[in-house]
């Protein structure tokens, strides 16, 4: 299995398998390891049919376009800089990503200002900046009833209690996690 390159990664599942996402290369952009991918996709289930995702710091797109992949009815990506929303478009145009909403704008405005709900949220914010405390408050009202949150962090992950830690894994320094309410109320 090949590894991402600078500024590329495969999409390893569904109908666009081994195809090449682009995007730009700096430091807060890192898309999630395809190692880590396939394990997610695994707790997960190869097939997402039917599903509402929310990509909340798509970044490269990485988790978005592998949930797209795998027959996610809706995928909403939410990017706010500018090169990275920029790559995710022509690669949505390239993929013919129909089900894939890209919105520019920041994630915690978007979690204040749209009322949807996912079955399954992805949150990989960039490490640095420590929002998972801030983040993981906001998404119970965005969150179908038996709905998933996966997170990835540097560190130990989730330690908010309103959370359960369905799966757990860890690559190095990096710790994801599958995470669900621990009452949907």
């Amino acid at each position: 299995m090949m590894v991402s390159t600078r500024g590329k990664v495969r999409i390893i599942g569904g109908e666009w398998r081994s195809r090449l996402l682009t995007f730009p290369d700096y430091s807060d952009l890192r898309p999630t390891a395809n190692r880590i991918r396939e394990t997610v996709f695994n707790w997960l289930g190869q097939d997402l049919s039917g599903l509402n995702c929310l990509d909340l710091f798509a970044g490269s797109g990485a988790l978005g376009f592998e949930a797209a992949s795998r027959g996610a009815k809706r995928v909403v990506m939410v990017e706010d800089d500018a090169r990275a929303y920029a790559a995710l478009r022509e690669n949505k145009t390239r993929l013919s990503a129909i089900q894939v909403e890209l919105l520019k704008m920041n994630a915690l405005a978007f979690l204040q200002s749209d009322v949807r709900q996912f079955d399954l949220i992805f949150l990989d914010p960039p490490y640095r900046l420590e929002l998972l405390p801030t983040l993981l408050p906001l998404l119970p009202v965005h969150l179908e009833k038996d709905g998933t949150v996966y997170i990835e962090t540097q560190g130990n992950g989730c330690s908010d209690k309103a959370w359960n830690v369905t799966r757990s894994g860890r690559a190095g320094k990096v710790c994801y996690q599958l995470l669900e309410l621990v009452s949907h109320g």
